[in-house]
């Protein structure tokens, strides 16, 4: 990202729920998506204000489809917001390296 500033983890989930949903990544199944992933409830609210946050950086665009009632704001991850994802995935498996949870598991 240009301004070098990692991805809060709720950013990080709604960017990917965002590409997990495709064509279709308007709030709620944006929302739907994260819920079934993760099994945690997620206030709407929530994720609407990620994703305008996330328009603001250029990491997220949206447009209209429809017109009317019927009209739904659909979200894309820009290039931008592409390179944030990969630039936090690296930092989070760098973080790993080396870390080894079985004796704090009590796991052989």
């Amino acid at each position: 990202m240009t301004d070098n500033t990692p991805l809060g983890t709720f950013e990080e989930q709604v960017m990917l729920a965002v590409l997990r949903t495709g064509e279709e990544a308007y709030g709620m199944s944006v929302r739907r998506e994260l819920e079934r992933v993760t099994g945690r409830d997620v206030a709407i609210g929530a994720v609407y204000a990620t994703l305008d946050r996330l328009e603001a950086k250029g990491l997220v665009t949206s447009t209209r489809s429809g017109t009317g009632a019927a009209s739904r704001r659909l979200f894309a991850v820009t290039a931008l917001g592409a390179r944030g994802l990969a630039e936090s995935r690296t930092m989070r498996e760098r973080l790993w390296e080396g870390v080894d949870l079985r004796t704090l598991l009590s796991l052989p």
